[in-house]
């Protein structure tokens, strides 16, 4: 049965308290797998399936789909579909609780992780999914334009700040294309876009995850000051000559190798932590 058959045979009604906009679009799902690329024996990981939107298409590329998400009445719509189970895997879970690191450990693979994320936890998510990075092998998520905007920012860019720097000490985020409101239901009141994420080797090169992200917080807390003041609890100014860096720049100049290289200063040279900067 075709995904426009089976959305028109449901009577489920999207729950706001879930964030959720159902994709019924198929031209733009038939994009997302495109990019997804999916190959027949690949098992793919699902946080939040919905209707299935993405799922069956997976499904008759010849793929196995765990499907992770809280909504009982979703998994409960689609165990009735009567999908072989050792094709569709449908786990009652919150996504941002999972372990992700057993589940990879189960299944003897990284994971391919894909979903339609829903925009009041897509960035909390991102950071538990990379808490497990070393047990991944690509995501593909459909978050909110703005989000995927600032992931993706270079350095002296007006959306380059926090999430950009540890996205980007993380992973490789690219921003593939954008989707319209109109392809969802109920629609949202944002522009979506799909953002391919590789998690890449720099992030062995981090030393004190937590610190990292105590600087790059206080960096970005006061945009307009230079980086000496921006970052005068961690760094004198013999730390910056140490680290070669003009201290008068502004932090949003400071590239995402550059921040990584003063935190990890900071944790060898002065024994700071992310509590006691």
């Amino acid at each position: 049965m075709s995904y426009q058959a089976l959305a028109q045979a449901v009577k489920h009604t999207p729950r706001k308290r879930f964030g959720q906009h159902f994709l019924h679009d198929p031209r733009v799902i038939d994009n997302i797998v495109e990019a997804i690329n999916p190959s027949p024996g690949d098992t793919l990981i699902e946080i939040g399936p919905g209707l299935g939107a993405l799922t069956l298409p997976l499904l008759d590329r010849g793929c196995k789909v765990v499907a992770i998400d809280i909504d009982r009445d979703v998994l409960a719509y689609l165990r009735s579909l009567n999908i072989d189970s050792a094709t569709l895997e449908l786990i009652e879970s919150d996504a941002l609780k999972f372990d992700f690191k057993a589940l990879s450990e189960r299944l003897q693979q990284k994971l391919r992780v894909i979903g339609n994320l829903p925009y009041n936890i897509s960035t909390p998510l991102l950071f538990h999914l990379f808490q497990s990075s070393d047990c991944l092998s690509d995501m593909h998520f459909m978050l909110q334009k703005e989000v995927i905007d600032r992931m993706v920012a270079a350095p002296a860019n007006k959306t380059y700040g926090r999430l950009s720097v540890m996205v980007q000490a993380k992973a490789n985020a690219e921003s593939l294309f954008d989707i319209g409101p109109g392809a969802f239901k109920p629609p949202p009141k944002v522009t979506s876009s799909i953002v391919r994420i590789l998690p890449n080797t720099v992030a062995h090169a981090v030393l004190n995850q937590p610190l990292l992200a105590t600087i790059v917080s206080g960096a970005f807390s006061q945009r307009r000051k230079t980086s000496r003041n921006a970052l005068k609890p961690w760094l004198s100014e013999d730390d910056w000559q140490a680290l070669q860096l003009d201290p008068n720049r502004r932090p949003e100049t400071l590239s995402v190798a550059e921040f990584i290289a003063i935190a990890n200063y900071v944790h060898t040279h002065t024994g700071a932590s992310a509590s006691n900067g």
